[in-house]
Formats: C-alpha cells, structure tokens, sequence
C-alpha cells in the first residue's frame, strides 16, 4: 500500500528554487510526523526537514536552515518542501517519510521505519 508519492524533482541552476510535493493521506497528515531526507551518491541518508504531526512545529537542519521549509496543505493531503537558493551540495534523491512519534520530530532517518516514498531526485547544476 502505497501512502506516500513525491513528485517536483528536476535539474535547476545554483541559486534558483524548486518546491518538492509528498502527497499521502489523512491517516498520515493527522497522526504520524513526516520528514523529508536526502541521500547523495556514496553519502548516508539524511534529514533535511520534519514536520510534528499535532502542533506542525519544523525543524531543520543547519545546513538547510533559512533556505527549505516545510508545510503541508491538509486539504490537499500534501506534504511539501520549498527548497530556495540551491547548491550543487543539495543535489540528491530526496525521500519523505512518515513515523508516529507523538507530537515529536526526528531528522534521523533511522527513526523512521513506517513508510517511505519512493523518491525524487534533485540536480543542481550549472
């Protein structure tokens, strides 16, 4: 069963934006927190953004921090991250995720085990 679908990735310059979309469901936008993770050729797979799934409380990373956000339209049952003033570093297959963690948040990627998309990948290139 598929609970979560990304989509938005492709090839931008350095410097420009692109937003990535997570769409999912109720059942998840209500209960679970949803991160957002990236892994780069030869890297480990890290969080770059979390969502809570009560109060929608973010966080980040240093390395995105002022550049990514994530929101979420609950009508829509979508997930997103704007992702402004990209580097050639950010380039990556991006993943959302979602885990029960009570109000809580988590940029390890070992702290979700529930769902994962299937990823989208990002190039930032000139």
């Amino acid at each position: 069963q598929v609970r979560l679908v990304e989509s938005g990735g492709g090839l931008v310059q350095p410097g420009e934006s692109l937003r990535l979309s997570c769409a999912t469901d109720t059942v998840i936008l209500d209960h679970y927190a949803i991160g957002w993770f990236r892994q780069a050729p030869g890297k480990e797979r890290e969080g770059v953004a979390c969502i809570s799934s009560e109060h929608g409380s973010t966080y980040y990373p240093d390395s995105v921090k002022g550049r990514f956000t994530i929101d979420r339209d609950n009508a829509k049952n979508t997930l997103y991250l704007q992702m402004n003033s990209l580097k050639p570093e950010d380039t990556a297959v991006y993943y959302c995720a979602a885990e029960l963690l009570d109000d809580d948040c988590s940029l390890h990627p070992l702290d979700f085990s529930h769902y994962w998309g299937q990823g989208t990948q990002v190039t930032v290139s000139s």
